[in-house]
């Protein structure tokens, strides 16, 4: 296996059971995860603080992070892949210089200087994994997820990556190789995902309606039209 942190980390693996789909936002269980990190116990202490104060309210405060970790981050992302799926040329650009594709669209920034972008196909699928921490492209998928931080997917990722995405409801037929991507400070990655069966007629804005979050990190797959999740 290839474990550099610049390139994929290419894998394969039966199907274990683990604790990572308990990292999923469904009903924000994060019980399997360690000891929260001296900062992360800091910042709540200054938010408590800030609450108890009437300087912060917690509700907006949760809606505000609601709104970047799954609408505005995602939306744009989204873009990029229908834009993508509609357009061919601008497909080819964006799998050789997907930073600069990106930006066309207007998406660019901090946490998303420089970006790869890696295509499924029926005998290839990507995951994205930050080993080391949790890089992550803020400009095109917004805040990331809990589950993405957690010390379980960071290590299971590579190591049962078939595992992994079985715990997510994804089961891969066995002739499919699983390439893993270890997103980096210098190099983080998005999934162009397959466009799904039954949205040949969609216009360009239905069809970003139904690209996921998840997708786009490669924990799951785009469901045909009137059958997705929008996680």
């Amino acid at each position: 296996m290839n474990t550099t942190r610049s390139g994929s980390l290419t894998a394969s693996g039966a199907a274990t059971t683990g604790d990572i789909a308990r990292a999923q936002d469904r009903g924000h269980d994060h019980g399997h995860q360690t000891v929260p990190s001296d900062l992360t116990l800091r910042v709540k202490a200054l938010e408590s603080l800030l609450v108890e104060k009437g300087l912060v309210d917690r509700a907006a405060l949760d809606a505000l992070i609601d709104t970047y970790e799954h609408k505005v981050g995602p939306r744009n992302g989204a873009r990029v892949i229908a834009r993508a799926w509609v357009d061919p040329a601008f497909k080819q650009r964006l799998l050789t210089d997907a930073t600069a594709a990106i930006s066309e669209l207007g998406y660019s920034g901090h946490q998303g200087e420089h970006m790869v972008v890696v295509e499924n196909t029926p005998k290839l699928h990507n995951l994205v994994v930050c080993t080391l921490c949790s890089c992550y492209p803020w400009p095109v998928l917004g805040l990331p997820p809990v589950w993405y931080k957690s010390a379980p997917y960071r290590s299971r990722a590579v190591i049962d990556p078939r595992g992994v995405l079985c715990e997510f409801g994804l089961e891969l037929p066995e002739d499919v190789e699983v390439r893993v991507w270890d997103s980096t400070a210098e190099l983080r990655y998005l999934v162009l995902p397959e466009r799904p069966t039954g949205s040949e007629e969609l216009s360009e804005e239905a069809l970003a309606a139904l690209v996921t979050r998840d997708a786009m990190i490669g924990v799951a797959k785009i469901a045909p039209p009137g059958e997705g999740s929008r996680a």
